[in-house]
C-alpha cells in the first residue's frame, strides 16, 4: 500500500511539474545581423583570396563578411537557439569541414552557425547539446560583439565553433566552470573515432576583472592540448583592455617530433564619447613546425602584428568600423602580386545593422 501510494505521489508530482512546464509561456526571440565590408590589401594577392586570416577573408572587393538569422528560446527551465549563416568569413572558416561519408563536409555545416538545446539541471547547472560556438578564444564569430573588427592570429588559429555536449555551472558568486565532450577541433561533422574533451574555468576577481582558463585535449591526427588564457579588465566606462595567450601542444607530428605553437594578442579600447571609440591591438603568433599554418615554401611562421581602429555607432542597432592592421614575418610567408614578401598591411571598412 505504501509502495502504491508512494508511487501515485511521485506520478502526481512528475505530471504537475510538466503541467506547470508547459503552461509557462514561450519567450521566443527572433533577430539577424548583416555586415558588409569592403578591404584593399597591399599585397595585392593574385587570387583576391586573402592569407590567414578569415576576416576579412577578400581583397579590393565590397562583399558580406557574414550575415545570418536567428530564432532563441528562452524559459526557466529550458533554452535553446538555431541561427543560419552566410558570408565570405563562413566560407573561409568552414573550408576545413571534414568529408568522411556522403552526408558530411562543409555544404551544409557552413551555413549552420548554431543549433543547440539546452536543459536546467539545478539552479546554476546546465546541459546543451549541438552545434555551438567554442568555448575558447577572446574574440566571437561575431564581428559586432568584438573589440577589434579583425580578428587576431591567436583567435583564428583557435576553434569558433564544436559539436558536442556542454556541462556548465556557476559554483560561486565569483567561479563558473564548463566541461565539453567534442567531436574535435573546430569540426561539425566527425573526423576520426576519438571524441576530445574541453574544459572552461571562469574567475571574476572583481566587478571590472576576470581571468578565464581555457583548455582542448582530444586525439585530431595527433594528440593535441591546448591552453588559453584570457584577461579582462576594465578599469572604468571609457577604457577595456583585453589579453589572450596561448599555448599549444601536438604529439608525434609529421616527421615524429613533438609540435609547440603560441601566440598573445593585446587590446585596449578607448571610448572618446558615446558613439565614437578607438582601439588598438599589438600580436604575435609563432608555428614554427606548421601545427595549424602551412606557410608557403615551408617556412616557418613567426608573426608580429598591430592595427588601429576606429568604431563609431550611428543608429543604436548600425555599427560603421574602420581598421588598419599589419602582419610582419621573419620569412617571406605573405603571397603579393610581385611574388612572396615578409609583411601585409590592409585597410577596411565595415557597415554592419543588427535586428
Amino acid at each position: 500500500m505504501f509502495r502504491s501510494k508512494f508511487a501515485l505521489a511521485v506520478v502526481f508530482a512528475s505530471v504537475s511539474s510538466w503541467t506547470a512546464l508547459a503552461a509557462e509561456p514561450n519567450r521566443i526571440n527572433f533577430g539577424g545581423f548583416v555586415d558588409s565590408y569592403y578591404a584593399y590589401d597591399f599585397n595585392r594577392p593574385p587570387t583576391i583570396d586573402r592569407q590567414f586570416t578569415t576576416q576579412p577573408s577578400r581583397h579590393n572587393e565590397f562583399n558580406i563578411n557574414l550575415a545570418y538569422i536567428e530564432g532563441k528560446l528562452e524559459r526557466d527551465r529550458v533554452h535553446g537557439r538555431i541561427a543560419l549563416q552566410a558570408g565570405t568569413s563562413v566560407q573561409s572558416d568552414y573550408a576545413g569541414e571534414p568529408s568522411i561519408g556522403s552526408v558530411s563536409g562543409p555544404s551544409l555545416s557552413r551555413n549552420i552557425q548554431e543549433a543547440y538545446a539546452g536543459y536546467r539541471l539545478g539552479a546554476d547547472t546546465w546541459i546543451d547539446a549541438g552545434i555551438m560556438f567554442s568555448h575558447i578564444g577572446l574574440e566571437s564569430f561575431i564581428s559586432k560583439d568584438n573589440l577589434t573588427y579583425t580578428r587576431s592570429l591567436v583567435v583564428d588559429y583557435s576553434p569558433f565553433y564544436q559539436t558536442g555536449v556542454r556541462l556548465s555551472s556557476r559554483l560561486t558568486d565569483r567561479l563558473s566552470a564548463q566541461l565539453l565532450i567534442l567531436n574535435g577541433w573546430q569540426n561539425i561533422s566527425e573526423s576520426n573515432a576519438q571524441k576530445a574533451l574541453g574544459t572552461q574555468l571562469n574567475y571574476v576577481i572583481s566587478p571590472g576583472l576576470s581571468v578565464t582558463y581555457n583548455t582542448f585535449i582530444g586525439t585530431e591526427a595527433f594528440f593535441r592540448h591546448f591552453h588559453d588564457l584570457i584577461l579582462r579588465y576594465s578599469p572604468s566606462d571609457l577604457w577595456t583592455l583585453a589579453l589572450q595567450a596561448d599555448l599549444g601542444f601536438q604529439a608525434d607530428s609529421p616527421g615524429g617530433k613533438d609540435a609547440t605553437w603560441n601566440g598573445f594578442t593585446l587590446i585596449a579600447r578607448h571610448s572618446l564619447s558615446k558613439t565614437l571609440s578607438l582601439v588598438g591591438r599589438v600580436e604575435q603568433f609563432e608555428d614554427p613546425q606548421q601545427v595549424l599554418i602551412a606557410a608557403s615554401n615551408g617556412y616557418a611562421f613567426r608573426s608580429w602584428g598591430a592595427s588601429l581602429g576606429a568604431d563609431c555607432t550611428l543608429d543604436q542597432n548600425v555599427l560603421w568600423r574602420n581598421e588598419a592592421r599589419t602582419l610582419s614575418n621573419d620569412q617571406p610567408v605573405f603571397t603579393a602580386h610581385n611574388g612572396p614578401t615578409k609583411t601585409n598591411t590592409v585597410v577596411m571598412s565595415s557597415l554592419s545593422v543588427a535586428f
